[in-house]
């Protein structure tokens, strides 16, 4: 098997990094249309489109997820479209009938990002109710259970604590059997455990080696439990420069020049999610200032080098158990070409002397 690679698809403007350095990142339908092309010829096969509705402190502009999604869904033609959706902002319902149109429209290629919520703000500026911690994830669970229901039964019946349905007939069923890959995110007990019991795939933030086989470990014996299997994302920013003394420099840039004011309104904001947990191991519940600066801790991945670098840490990440990496570039412009046309043509070629090796080992 060979590892997967995706992106952050730019809807919000002001780019992936909170620096007052230049970002050669457009937020335009027209750029998204050309990066999306970009990837696909680069190897990428899933971009993932972010989810906000008011503003946060990294961007005060912000483009819908599940509209964008419907869009590009026609001017793509192999790029699986993973759209976020907040659970708590939208009835599961609804986003079932439309991501069954998105998958439609793109001939079988539409996903979902299950996001719980962190931003408080958020939710009291649209007049939903606040949940604490733990709660967010359990209504993030029946959310998917009702979508699962919709995309598989003639006369879909829910009875939970949050959602309901009752004989809900749904047609026509998504391209996808038994319907759109699930993703979700989070660090905390509950996210994990969550995971295990439901979802397709576990995103996770930035991290070493030693943190994310951690998480790995720990969400797979979880599935194991209720016989199933789950596959790992993780969030990476990658510079990528002739030398590694380039790349440590661009890094060094972004840090010096960070925009304390958004960083510190992000802090603020993210007290919310991991911190407000008991054991304190969600999301963002141990970032340090300096990892906020990329908002999901992409630097700690360490993808930052030369493309030989990049590619053998990569291969790294695919060992321990990581099955999609999730890009993120200071200036996708010139950088998200640059990955297709170097990294992972690099990252191929040491799976298949990797798999070469092994059959050599076998055969003796």
């Amino acid at each position: 098997m060979t590892i997967d690679f995706g992106y952050w698809a730019p809807l919000e403007k002001g780019g992936l990094v909170a620096t007052k350095l230049e970002q050669r990142t457009s937020w335009s339908f027209d750029a998204n249309v050309s990066y999306a092309k970009t990837a696909e010829r680069g190897g990428f096969a899933h971009m993932l489109l972010p989810t906000r509705f008011v503003a946060s402190s990294d961007s005060e502009d912000q483009w819908e997820a599940l509209t964008f999604a419907a869009a590009l869904a026609v001017k793509t033609n192999k790029l699986s479209l993973i759209v976020a959706v907040a659970s708590g902002l939208w009835p599961p319902a609804i986003v079932a009938k439309m991501l069954t149109t998105i998958d439609h429209l793109s001939g079988g290629r539409a996903a979902i990002n299950v996001v719980s919520g962190w931003l408080k703000d958020e939710y009291i500026a649209l007049g939903q109710p606040w949940l604490d911690h733990d709660e967010r994830y359990r209504r993030s669970e029946e959310f998917i259970r009702v979508l699962r229901e919709l995309w598989t039964t003639d006369k879909a019946t829910f009875a939970g604590d949050f959602y309901r349905l009752r004989e809900a007939q749904f047609s026509p069923r998504p391209v996808q059997r038994p319907g759109p890959t699930i993703f979700q995110g989070g660090n905390s007990k509950a996210a994990k455990r969550m995971a295990g019991r439901v979802s397709d795939y576990y995103f996770m933030n930035g991290n070493t080696l030693e943190g994310l086989k951690k998480q790995i470990d720990e969400v797979t014996g979880y599935a194991q439990e209720y016989r199933r299997t789950v596959k790992f994302g993780v969030n990476a920013f990658v510079i990528v420069r002739e030398t590694e003394a380039e790349a440590r420099q661009v890094l060094q840039d972004i840090i010096t020049n960070a925009d304390s004011a958004a960083l510190e309104a992000f802090r603020e904001q993210v007290k919310n999610a991991g911190q407000a947990t008991l054991d304190r191991e969600g999301m963002w519940a141990n970032s340090s200032l300096e990892d906020l600066i990329q908002f999901n801790d992409g630097f700690k991945t360490g993808l930052i080098g030369t493309a030989q670098q990049v590619a053998e840490r990569i291969i790294a990440l695919k060992e321990i158990g990581v099955d999609l990496v999730l890009t993120g570039f200071l200036h996708y412009d010139e950088e998200l070409e640059l990955f297709g046309q170097t990294v992972i043509p690099l990252v191929r070629r040491l799976e298949a002397a990797a798999q070469s090796l092994k059959q050599q080992t076998s055969a003796n």
